[in-house]
C-alpha cells in the first residue's frame, strides 16, 4: 500500500471549471492532474454546483468547524433587559436603606 496523497483540488476549480467548458471528460482531467481517478473532480464539481444553488437560494454559506466558546452571539436585548432588571433592584436596595437610616 503506497503513501496517500492529497491534493488542494479546491484550488485547481478554476482551472478544472474551464476545462469542463472546453469539453474535457472528468477521466481526463483527473489525468492531467494526477489525480487518484474521476471521483476526485466529479466530486468536486458536485460541491461547487451545491454551494452555487445555495447561494442562488439566499443561504450563505457559514463558517467550518466548531464555534470558540467566547464567540458565541451575543442578545443585546437580553444584555440590556437584565441591565435594566439589576438597576431596579439596586435603586430598591438603596431607597430601603435611605429610609432605614432615616435619611429620605
Amino acid at each position: 500500500m503506497g503513501k496517500r496523497r492529497y491534493t488542494h483540488v479546491q484550488e485547481l476549480l478554476p482551472e478544472i471549471q474551464a476545462m469542463v467548458e472546453e469539453g474535457k471528460t472528468q477521466g481526463e482531467i483527473a489525468a492531467f492532474y494526477g489525480l487518484k481517478d474521476k471521483e476526485v473532480v466529479r466530486e468536486l464539481l458536485k460541491r461547487e454546483r451545491r454551494k452555487q444553488r445555495r447561494i442562488g437560494a439566499g443561504i450563505m454559506p457559514g463558517p467550518k468547524g466548531r464555534s470558540r466558546k467566547d464567540a458565541e452571539l451575543r442578545d443585546i436585548k437580553k444584555e440590556q433587559a437584565y441591565e435594566i432588571r439589576r438597576l431596579k433592584m439596586e435603586n430598591e436596595l438603596l431607597r430601603d436603606f435611605l429610609w432605614l437610616t432615616g435619611k429620605e
